[in-house]
C-alpha cells in the first residue's frame, strides 16, 4: 500500500500558542515549516481566559515581541481593553494585560501564519516520532513523524507543542469526556511513542469557568471595571495612536457565604476530591471549589465578568473555575450579585492532559537525550498562553539554528522573564503546572517590561527575527539615551526665579549650588517632562535634530531616561549582582560529566547533577539537593583538572 511522504525542514506538532510561534519563527529563518493542529479552527486558540498579559506574563509578550514573536502584534490589533497592572508601584511590576475579542485573535493568528513564506499548516494527528542512532557521534536523532493516517514526514528537527491535547480529558461532575479543550479532539496517540523514546510524562489538569449569556446579567450589581485611558500597545513597533479607541467594560462581583456554602454540601460530588481527577492541578489559579477549601476564613472571593468579543453575548466568569456537576454549577453561580438569573452557555469543566518532565531538557529546550526533537508550552508543565507562547519561540528558534548549524539561543535568568521560565522549568521539580510571577525574577529590576527591547531585540536581529530598519532604531533609541542621561547629569541648575517657582509648585526640593537635573529627577514628585521649563537646552537639541521629533520614540527615550536617573542607584546594585551571577553561568559544564569522580561531593549531589546534567555552575547551584559546599566542591575541582591540562 502506497504511503505518503514529504520532506520539511522542521515539524512543528500544535498550533496553539507555543506552536504558532514556533513554526513562525522557523519559517522566517528560511527553513521549510509544517505546523499540525487537530484542527485548523483551533489556531492560536484561547480556550481559557480572554485575555494576554497580566502581571509578569505582560513582561513575557513584550519579550516575545522584542525577539521577534508574533503574539505582542496579534493583540494589539484584537483587543477591546487594556489596563497597566500596578502603576502605583514601581516599574519593575508593571504589566500590561489586555482583553482580546478571542474570535478575532485566533483569526487574525491565523492570517498570520497562512500568509507566511516557507510554512504550511495542515490538519492532522501526529502519532509517532520517527528517530534513528547517528553512530558516528552515538546519538538517537529526530528523522521524522508519522501521523495517525499513516503519513510519514521526514525533518531534520520536531517541535512538539501540544498544549492540553494529548490524551485529554474534559470532566465536571461524573461527566468525562475524551476530548481537547473546547470539545475539540483530543490526541490520544503521541504518547505511547513519547514513552517508547524513554520521555518521562506526567499527567496535570487545570480548568475553566462557565461562559453565560451576557442578556442574563444585572451589571447594576457589579462594580465596572473600565480600560486605561491612554493605551500601551505591547508591540514595540505599534504606534501607540493606532490601539487608542472604545474599549469594552469588565465588570466586580464576589462570592458570599451562600456561594461558599453550597461548595462545601457538594464536593463529595466533585471530580476534584472524589478522585476522579488524577492530575495536578495549578497552584496559582486554583478552582473555586479549591478556593473554598484552602480559604476557608475567606468571606468572599472576586468574580470578574469579562466579555469573549465585540461579536458575541458570551461572558466569561473569571476566578470560578470549576468541575462540579452542571446543577450544582447553576445554583453556585446563581448566588453571585448579578447573576442570579444567568443562563449558562458552556459549562465550566477541569481538563487532564499528558505533559512531561521538564528536566529532560536542555535550556535550549532541546531533549538531553533525543538530537532534534524540541518542545515548548503547556506540554513542558507550564501554564498560560504567554509562557507558551515564549518557549514555543524559543523552542524555534533553536530548532532552525540547530539545522542552520549555528550556536543556539540561551536567555539565562539576568537577561529575560524567559530566561527564568525556562531555567526554572528545565532545573527545579514541577510537580504542578508551573506560572510565571514577578517574585520568580531576581533581577526584576533589571527585567522590566519597558527596557524588554533594549535587553532582547539585538539578539532577535543576531538570529534573523529583527529587520535592519527595525535594529536601527534600536540603536538610535540606545544612543539618545545614554547621550540625554549623561547631559542630565551634566547640567547644572542655577537658582533662577523661574527654577524657584517650579520647585515651590511640585517639590519640597531645596535647591543647593551645583544641583543638577539628574538630581532634581530623582526626586519623587518631579520627573524629565515637568522640568521642561527649566531645562533650556532642550528645546535646542529638539530642533537641531540632536533630539528626536518622533514622538514616538521621543516619548521612549523619556521613559527610560526616567527611570534610569530615578532608579540609578538600585540598578546599579542589582547589575553587580549579575556579575556575580554570570560568573557561575559562565563556568560551564559538559552535559556527560562524571560526577562521581568529583571526591567529597555529597551521595544526593550526585545522583541529582547525574540526573538534571546541568550546563553550567550556575545552574547545578539551583537544583534542589544541591548545597552550597556541593558547589564549592565542584568549584574546586573544575580548577584542579584546569591546572593540569
Amino acid at each position: 500500500m502506497a504511503v505518503l511522504e514529504e520532506q520539511y525542514d522542521v515539524v512543528v506538532v500544535g498550533a496553539g500558542h507555543a506552536g504558532c510561534e514556533a513554526a513562525l519563527a522557523c519559517a522566517r529563518l528560511g527553513l521549510e515549516t509544517i505546523v499540525f493542529t487537530v484542527s485548523i479552527e483551533s489556531i492560536a486558540l484561547m480556550p481559557c481566559n480572554p485575555n494576554i498579559g497580566g502581571s509578569s506574563k505582560g513582561h513575557l509578550v513584550k519579550e516575545i515581541d522584542a525577539l521577534g514573536g508574533e503574539m505582542g502584534k496579534n493583540i494589539d490589533k484584537t483587543f477591546i481593553q487594556s489596563k497597566m497592572l500596578n502603576k502605583s508601584k514601581g516599574p519593575a511590576v508593571h504589566s500590561l494585560r489586555a482583553q482580546a475579542d478571542k474570535d478575532e485573535y485566533s483569526k487574525s493568528m491565523r492570517r498570520v501564519l497562512e500568509n507566511t513564506d516557507n510554512l504550511t499548516i495542515r490538519q492532522g494527528e501526529v502519532a509517532e516520532i520517527l528517530t534513528e542512532v547517528d553512530t558516528v557521534n552515538n546519538v538517537t536523532k529526530v528523522i521524522g513523524v508519522k501521523t495517525y493516517s499513516g503519513a510519514i514526514y521526514h525533518c531534520q528537527a520536531v517541535v512538539l507543542a501540544t498544549g492540553t491535547y494529548l490524551k485529554a480529558r474534559c470532566i465536571y461532575g461524573e461527566v468525562s469526556n475524551e476530548t481537547g479543550p473546547n470539545g475539540l479532539q483530543a490526541a490520544n496517540h503521541l504518547t505511547e511513542s513519547l514513552k517508547s523514546l524513554g520521555i518521562e510524562m506526567y499527567r496535570f489538569k487545570t480548568g475553566t469557568p462557565a461562559r453565560v449569556d451576557k442578556r442574563s446579567i444585572d451589571f447594576s450589581k457589579m462594580e465596572e471595571q473600565k480600560g486605561d485611558d491612554v493605551v500601551v500597545p505591547f508591540s514595540f513597533t505599534t504606534d501607540p495612536k493606532s490601539v487608542q479607541k472604545d474599549q469594552i467594560s469588565c465588570w466586580l462581583t464576589y462570592t458570599n457565604e451562600k456561594t461558599h456554602e453550597i461548595i462545601r454540601e457538594n464536593l463529595h460530588r466533585s471530580p476534584l476530591f472524589s478522585g476522579m481527577i488524577e492530575g495536578t492541578g495549578p497552584r496559582y489559579c486554583p478552582s473555586i471549589e479549591d478556593k473554598v477549601v484552602k480559604f476557608a476564613e475567606r468571606e468572599r472571593h472576586q468574580v470578574f465578568i469579562e466579555p469573549e468579543g465585540i461579536e458575541t453575548n458570551e461572558m466569561y466568569i473569571g476566578g470560578m473555575s470549576s468541575s462540579l456537576p452542571e446543577d450544582v454549577q447553576y445554583a453556585m453561580y446563581k448566588t453571585v450579585p448579578g447573576l442570579e438569573n444567568l443562563k449558562i452557555t458552556r459549562n465550566a469543566y477541569a481538563i487532564e492532559y499528558d505533559c512531561i518532565n521538564a528536566r529532560q531538557l536542555k535550556n535550549t529546550l532541546e531533549f538531553k537525550h533525543i538530537s532534534g526533537l524540541y518542545s515548548g508550552g503547556q506540554f513542558n508543565g507550564s501554564s498560560g498562553y504567554e509562557e507558551a507562547a515564549a518557549q514555543g519561540l524559543i523552542a524555534g528558534i533553536n530548532a532552525a539554528l540547530h539545522i542552520l548549524g549555528k550556536e543556539e539561543l540561551v536567555l539565562d535568568r539576568s537577561e529575560a522573564y524567559i530566561g527564568v521560565l525556562i531555567d526554572d522549568l528545565v532545573t527545579k521539580e514541577n510537580h504542578e503546572p508551573y506560572r510565571m510571577m514577578t517574585s520568580r525574577a531576581e533581577y526584576r529590576l533589571i527585567l522590566r517590561q519597558d527596557n524588554a527591547d533594549l535587553r532582547l531585540t539585538e539578539k532577535g536581529y543576531n538570529v534573523g527575527l529583527i529587520s535592519e530598519e527595525r535594529y536601527r532604531r534600536l540603536q538610535q533609541k540606545k544612543e539618545l539615551i545614554q547621550k540625554e542621561v549623561k547631559r542630565m547629569e551634566n547640567t547644572n541648575i542655577g537658582a533662577s526665579k523661574e527654577v524657584q517657582q517650579l520647585l515651590e509648585e511640585n517639590s519640597s526640593t531645596i535647591l543647593k549650588t551645583g544641583t543638577t537635573l539628574a538630581e532634581l529627577i530623582r526626586r519623587p514628585e518631579l520627573s524629565y517632562e515637568l522640568l521642561a521649563p527649566i531645562d533650556k537646552e532642550r528645546q535646542g537639541l529638539i530642533e537641531s535634530g540632536q533630539l528626536p521629533t518622533d514622538e514616538m520614540l521621543l516619548n521612549e527615550v523619556i521613559e527610560q531616561v526616567n527611570i534610569n536617573l530615578k532608579y540609578d542607584g538600585y540598578i546599579k546594585r542589582q547589575l553587580k549582582q549579575v556579575e556575580q551571577f554570570k560568573k557561575l553561568e559562565n563556568k560551564k559544564l559538559d552535559i556527560d560529566f562524571d560526577y562521581t569522580k568529583v571526591h567529597s561531593l555529597r551521595i544526593e549531589a550526585v545522583q541529582k547533577l547525574t540526573e538534571y546534567k546541568p550546563s553550567s555552575i550556575g545552574q547545578a547551584s539551583r537544583i534542589s539537593g544541591v548545597s552550597p559546599a556541593d558547589i564549592s566542591v565542584l568549584l574546586i575541582h573544575l580548577e584542579q583538572e584546569r591546572r593540569k591540562a
